[in-house]
């Protein structure tokens, strides 16, 4: 038994509304109203699209943003309803679908980028029980969990108008939610990266973590290392990346 005339006609409306050049419009529907349909439809999801992503928009330009956007729109099947989660499938779609458009090597990572300002500035994070002045050696320690510790090929905290990079450049970045409510990026080094990756493992104390960095570089003054870790603690504390000791 076939599919009932009005799943057809689903459908069919729908492979136009995605490619309405290539796409038969359905019989008995206006062109003048699916036209209309058309535009609207495609231009709300640009909107979202040009508010997430001004970068990767301007150093595109606008003749292949679009075509960009008509492609995603076109080829890449969506895993939500939800429009605020339109940008984070046009991440997915420049890192995991097989692109025929000729784009910058960088542009997925800096997409990313560019949308996990939006992710964190609307995550709900409500804030672990905590001590800001606790002892961040001796204790577990309470990250930010309005944070994400990210790694790129390429410097895309650099990447603008009067900076195209030609060869990738690895770039460890973190980004947070601070105490005003505010976006902030910071460049870390892979050491610093590597420690608050150790910091998120409920078995690990500040002490316990910088002791494993030093076995894992096999540095030749441990105690040194330790000294500095022990600022570099503080100085993640005073940045709003670490909390405080956990509680």
């Amino acid at each position: 038994m076939g599919a009932p005339a009005f799943q057809d006609f689903q459908r069919a409306f729908g492979r136009h509304l995605r490619d309405p050049q290539h796409a038969p419009r359905p019989p008995g529907v206006p062109a003048r109203r699916m036209a209309v349909y058309n535009e609207l439809l495609f231009n709300n999801l640009c909107g979202f699209l040009d508010a997430c992503f001004p970068v990767c928009r301007t150093l595109l330009g606008e003749k292949r943003w679009r075509r960009l956007n008509r492609t995603f729109y076109r080829d890449w099947p969506l895993h939500t309803p939800w429009f605020r989660e339109i940008p984070r499938e046009f991440t997915r779609y420049l890192a995991e679908a097989d692109i025929t458009l000729p784009r910058p090597r960088w542009l997925a990572e800096l997409a990313h980028y560019e949308w996990i300002e939006l992710a964190l500035d609307t995550l709900d994070a409500p804030l672990p029980a905590h001590d800001p002045a606790g002892d961040l050696l001796a204790g577990t320690v309470a990250l930010n969990p309005a944070s994400r510790v990210l790694a790129y090929a390429w410097p895309v905290h650099r990447i603008g108008t009067d900076y195209r990079p030609r060869q990738p450049r690895p770039t460890h970045l973190v980004v947070f939610r601070d105490a005003d409510d505010e976006i902030q990026f910071t460049e870390i080094n892979p050491v610093t990266a590597r420690l608050l990756a150790l910091l998120g493992e409920p078995t690990h104390t500040g002490e316990s973590a910088l002791r494993q960095i030093a076995d894992e570089l096999r540095h030749p003054d441990p105690a040194q290392l330790r000294t500095f870790g022990a600022a570099l603690l503080e100085q993640l504390r005073t940045q709003g990346i670490i909390l405080g000791a956990a509680r």
